[in-house]
């Protein structure tokens, strides 16, 4: 799937870079052009992408401060200047278009849901999200502005591809080396996901093309990616067990959402050296997940690959109804909840007793 990236805010921004340079770094292609947009300028700068500085007038650079409400006026107000700098980059052979951002902060949860709605009414391609929601011991304001953000987006966009920051942080890891490992594990999956079909090392049985990854993701709301590879066999007889247990992993653990096999549709994707994919452990692995997910709209197919690993990407659409979101939701609500009831004393109360006389 070709497809333009556009990171906003400062999480977004450094997916897409991460997203990038994967592509390029594994010669796929499939990401066309990439611009970065932030309201802080120090969150642009060391990015090696196209970048657009929002809110000048607003923020004088400095960012939004977790603001959601904030970073929807600031794109509102300049989405002009951010439709601009897409000019000549979203071209006739762009399929799609990925909106990526950490649906927990100020720039990108405001930002991400105003510029989609607006590139849907100029492009005729179908408009994605790539939203990251905050991890659980993020803070409330970062619960409340991803749960107001993902209702706003899922209406807006074409389909959302969530992914959960619990399921990829490692403990013992700084919060940067989390960070970046999280970006690099999205990075593959979301990479191999959009290359599937445009860049292969050879010819296999069934190949995935675009329209298959566009049809799984049509039902709209919440998508979900799972992933999980393991050492291939040089006999693809001897590697059925292999797509199986690859395929099992990568919904019940690897998943970008966990919890969320209960979907209304499904890509299933083997990638590897073609001579070592199985055609029946590829087919056994699709029934595997229809009767997983419930759901008969369940695709599979090749995916040629130069490489002595087999690896199962797994496509969940419409997977909105999950424990993991609707808990997340709760949370969000509750967290408003909590703000709402919470009563501060007003500061300047400190000052009118009598142990102290003032000073003038």
């Amino acid at each position: 799937m070709k497809t333009v990236l556009i990171g906003v805010g400062q999480a977004g921004g450094k997916l897409t870079t991460a997203l990038q340079s994967f592509d390029r770094q594994m010669g796929f292609g499939a990401v066309l052009d990439a611009v970065a947009v932030n309201t802080a300028k120090a969150d642009l700068q060391p990015l090696p992408v196209e970048t657009v500085l929002i809110g000048q007038d607003r923020v004088n650079g400095h960012g939004v401060g977790g603001d959601n409400e904030l970073g929807a006026e600031v794109m509102e107000s300049d989405q002009t200047e951010v439709m601009s700098a897409l000019d000549g980059r979203v071209t006739a052979e762009a399929e799609s278009i990925f909106v990526v951002a950490g649906l927990g902060g100020g720039s990108g949860s405001g930002g991400a849901p105003v510029l989609t709605k607006a590139l849907r009414r100029v492009y005729d391609v179908p408009v994605y999200v790539l939203g990251i929601l905050p991890g659980q011991d993020e803070g409330a304001m970062y619960q409340v502005n991803a749960g107001r953000s993902l209702k706003t987006i899922a209406r807006e966009s074409d389909a959302v591809l969530l992914v959960d920051n619990d399921a990829f942080r490692s403990s013992g890891e700084s919060m940067s080396e989390g960070y970046d490992a999280i970006n690099d594990a999205i990075a593959r999956r979301v990479g191999l996901l959009l290359a599937a079909g445009e860049a292969t090392e050879g010819v296999g049985e069934s190949v995935v093309d675009t329209s298959e990854v566009i049809n799984t993701l049509r039902s709209g709301g919440i998508a979900a990616l799972g992933y999980a590879s393991a050492e291939a066999s040089p006999d693809a007889e001897d590697n059925i067990n292999t797509v199986m247990s690859t395929t099992r992993r990568a919904v019940l653990t690897g998943t970008s959402l966990p919890d969320a096999s209960d979907a209304d549709s499904a890509l299933v994707i083997v990638a590897g050296e073609p001579d070592t994919i199985p055609r029946k452990g590829v087919e056994r692995a699709r029934r595997w997940v229809e009767e997983e997910t419930g759901s008969l709209q369940v695709r599979g197919g090749d995916f040629p690959l130069e490489s002595g690993r087999l690896a199962s990407l797994v496509l969940l659409g419409g997977v909105e109804r999950s424990e993991r979101v609707e808990s997340f939701m709760e949370r969000a609500r509750e967290a408003i909840d909590q703000a709402k009831t919470e009563t501060r004393e007003d500061p300047k109360e400190m000052w009118h007793n009598d142990d102290l006389d003032d000073l003038l």
